[in-house]
């Protein structure tokens, strides 16, 4: 008799990949020197989707996309990080309309032929274990109209790219910022309440076609100077209307959108925010010009769990020629999302950002309850692995993809003799030539999977087939 194990394939995908059971950065439990796992690798649900630790990939633009649409660098990108076990991924910032984007090549989700190349990327994810989400953007008069690699002054030699065709007049709420690149591009149109119902119906189409792609969550951008973020700020906004003016009034655009993509998604999907906590400004605002603060930002974030956001991540900054921009450490810029977490912690959930890099500075912010969640960019962008390197920090055990976790065997302890190999499918190889004479003359490798007593598989691939 030959027993062959066969990987178990995960469920719903098209095409051949291995189950990854439990998901990628998820904390082994109990660990194998009986540690208490650290908050920063312990579950949270929010709604119906449960994340496997408090480590989430921040949406990162890529200037890569081909008339909005997703291409093979997005999932080279994206998925060299998938499977390394964030608690959510994001795509980067993505375009409600083709004049809502920053550059021509950002992403979008204003057209249907849009879907299908994030739906592969979604599937992806999910072939991982792994949940995704996507940032929902409309940047206004704000950003490059090119690629930031671009310098000021570079002459374009490719102009078949359209490099304007996002449209160089852009909407504002109707503003004197200066912002000297961004000025030497485009002409500044102050949006009528025509075009403010315009684009929130763009969000919500948007909205419509993300769940069409599959993705776990929806986040709306509302910092950095974009469209919806300046409309918040009375540095920004200098309207009359019901849009300007009082606090009340410059959150209305922003609170139009949360509840009409809210009424449209599932009660079971959560709908997270970008806010900047503040603009940065400082004493490099003019005199007796107003800027937004952190108390505003707290006072929103109470108002916007009263609208069903269940998730507000908490960055900073504008691209003004007034912004100070300071060299933030991580424990720095956790004192915006701490200012938040303290008022509203129990009614929404509270993430940080600010250039996260090791374990123990990101678990000390959410084991001290500055923040529920730490968000990173630019730490995946230099390391992919930033959620195992973290767990290292720690000193803790983690599950990883199994391809990539089997390399690493030799170098791992054992784990408990009840829950075996750490993900790993066949902690055992055993190679016995057929006590009986090799069966047939086959070279039979019998594969001994010791791991789990109970139901055998410890979520690995545990078909196994009798060969007789």
């Amino acid at each position: 008799m030959t027993t062959y194990l066969f990987n178990k394939l995960a469920p719903g995908i098209p095409y051949f990949t291995p189950a990854q059971v439990p998901a990628s950065g998820t904390a082994v439990d109990p660990q194998p020197d009986g540690k208490t796992i650290p908050k920063l690798f312990q579950p949270l649900k929010i709604r119906g989707v449960e994340f496997q630790n408090r480590i989430f990939l921040s949406p990162l633009r890529q200037f890569s996309a081909d008339g909005g649409k997703l291409t093979p660098w997005h999932m080279a990108h994206l998925g060299g990080i998938f499977t390394r076990g964030p608690g959510l991924s994001f795509v980067e910032a993505t375009a409600v309309l083709p004049e809502g984007r920053g550059t021509a090549e950002d992403a979008g989700l204003w057209a249907d032929d849009q879907i299908e190349p994030m739906r592969k990327i979604v599937e992806f994810a999910h072939s991982q274990n792994q949940k995704i989400g996507i940032q929902l953007s409309h940047t206004g008069y704000d950003h490059l109209e090119v690629v930031p690699w671009f310098e000021i002054g570079h002459e374009f030699t490719d102009l078949s790219r359209d490099c304007y065709s996002c449209g160089t007049t852009r909407v504002c709420p109707g503003s004197s910022i200066a912002c000297e690149f961004v000025d030497k591009l485009i002409n500044r149109l102050p949006l009528k309440r025509e075009g403010i119902k315009r684009i929130v119906a763009a969000f919500v189409a948007s909205a419509v076609r993300a769940l069409k792609a599959g993705f776990d969550v929806i986040e709306i951008h509302a910092s950095h100077g974009y469209l919806l973020d300046y409309f918040m700020s009375p540095f920004a906004n200098h309207r009359t209307d019901e849009y300007g003016g009082s606090f009340e009034n410059r959150i209305r655009f922003t609170l139009e959108v949360v509840d009409a993509v809210r009424a449209i998604i599932p009660s079971s999907m959560p709908l997270f925010i970008r806010v900047s906590a503040t603009e940065w400004l400082g004493d490099a605002a003019p005199t007796g010009v107003p800027t937004w603060t952190l108390e505003d930002t707290v006072k929103l974030a109470g108002i916007l769990a009263d609208h069903g956001v269940d998730f507000i991540d908490v960055s900073g900054g504008i691209p003004s020629n007034e912004a100070l921009y300071p060299a933030t450490s991580a424990i720095d810029h956790s004192q915006f999302s701490a200012a938040v977490k303290k008022v509203h912690g129990s009614k929404i959930v509270v993430g940080s950002v600010g250039g996260y890099v090791d374990g123990h500075t990101a678990n000390a912010v959410v084991e001290q309850d500055k923040a529920d969640v730490i968000l990173v960019g630019r730490g995946f962008q230099k390391n992919p692995g930033l959620v195992w390197s973290m767990a290292d920090d720690l000193g803790i055990r983690i599950h990883n993809a199994h391809q990539i976790e089997w390399g690493f065997m030799h170098a791992m302890k054992k784990i408990s003799q009840t829950n075996g190999t750490n993900g790993v499918h066949v902690a055992v190889q055993e190679a016995k030539a057929s006590q009986a004479g090799g069966t047939n003359g086959v070279h039979v490798t019998v594969q001994q999977a010791k791991i789990s007593q109970t139901n055998g598989t410890n979520g690995t691939h545990a078909t196994v087939q009798k060969a007789m």
